[in-house]
């Protein structure tokens, strides 16, 4: 295997002269660089990743810690970072923190400790939020994503409050007074704004705030599911259900087939995420469809201007959804 020291005697160069080409450390003049590049392709020479991390304080790799395997959603999100990220030749770390807390805590550290340039977090319901204020501690450049549990940080998340708001007036545009709502995930900031925006909007209808409708948090879509037929299961049920992930549709379909509905002729149903098989139900799914490409995208600009400038000030961005206007909500898409 050829080493730095065969490489300088090929290009007819110091040892540190290749160095400074590969790291980037130094000026080196085009034609001696071209000699060196010249060098090092012919032979073959593959650069120690952490020599030159050593050498650079960098290592080109961020961390990703997010609860990939917990939803479906987040797929999109890194796979964009994942792409933004190798555009500018950084490597990807993708940890799951599964949303607990203990995991997330964990992992982070673990990132930390293998010297990442800086970490993109989508925070778990942790009322302390440690694994921010370990990464704050410990200097290390970071961006949120979906949930904004912090002011002073940088984060990229979805406008949630005016995107629930938007189904609500969809559903009120189509004669619906009695809606239902089953949220995400309980204390999720994510959640908590859908609500907000569930109520706000409810009050800007002048419509009555059912809080025997409502199931404000469920963890997983069989928690959804019960929420569901319980509300389903009354005699003076809603007309209508928002859903608030993606999770808790797939409860509210569950609920309806047990309980022998229809979606649309029985109960117009409308929720977030335009997951893969969104438009594989029958009827199809109105959603409110997230920009998870754009969210990861700007994710990884703001990760990379905190590696290379820790002056840069706060930046929070909240990003609109898309109503996709199907045919589960009764109106018959378009």
């Amino acid at each position: 295997m050829a080493t730095i020291t065969d490489v300088a005697r090929a290009a007819g160069v110091s040892v540190s002269t290749v160095s400074h080409v590969i790291n980037g450390t130094r000026h080196v003049n085009e034609a001696t660089a071209k000699l060196v590049k010249e060098a090092i392709e012919n032979l073959g020479f593959v650069p120690n990743a952490v020599a030159r991390s050593l050498v650079r304080s960098s290592t080109d790799a961020v961390g990703i810690a997010i609860s990939i395997s917990t939803n479906y959603y987040f797929n999109d999100i890194v796979s964009s970072i994942e792409r933004a990220c190798a555009a500018i030749g950084q490597l990807v770390f993708l940890c799951d923190t599964q949303n607990d807390p203990a995991t997330e805590l964990k992992l982070v550290r673990e990132l930390v400790q293998r010297r990442v340039d800086g970490v993109i977090l989508a925070p778990s319901n942790d009322p302390e939020n440690r694994a921010v204020e370990y990464l704050r501690s410990a200097r290390m450049p970071f961006v949120l994503v979906d949930r904004l549990t912090v002011d002073d940080a940088d984060g990229v998340c979805l406008d949630n409050e005016a995107a629930m708001e938007t189904l609500i007036d969809h559903l009120v545009g189509h004669g619906h007074r009695r809606i239902g709502l089953i949220a995400g995930e309980p204390g999720l900031r994510s959640t908590i704004e859908r609500v907000r925006g569930y109520v706000g909007a409810m009050r800007k209808h002048g419509l009555e705030i059912d809080r025997s409708l409502m199931s404000e948090g469920n963890a997983n879509s069989s928690e959804a599911r019960q929420s569901a037929f319980d509300i389903l299961s009354r005699a003076d049920r809603p007309t209508a259900i928002a859903s608030g992930n993606n999770l808790a549709t797939i409860g509210v379909m569950r609920a309806v087939r047990d309980l022998g509905l229809r979606v649309s002729e029985d109960l117009a149903l409308i929720g977030f995420d335009d997951f893969d098989w969104a438009d594989c139900f029958e009827p199809r799914l109105t959603v409110m469809a997230q920009p998870s490409e754009m969210i990861g995208m700007q994710a990884a600009e703001m990760l990379a201007r905190q590696i290379k400038s820790s002056t840069e000030s706060v930046r929070q961005v909240r990003l609109p959804a898309k109503l996709t206007v199907r045919r589960s909500c009764g109106c018959g898409g378009h």
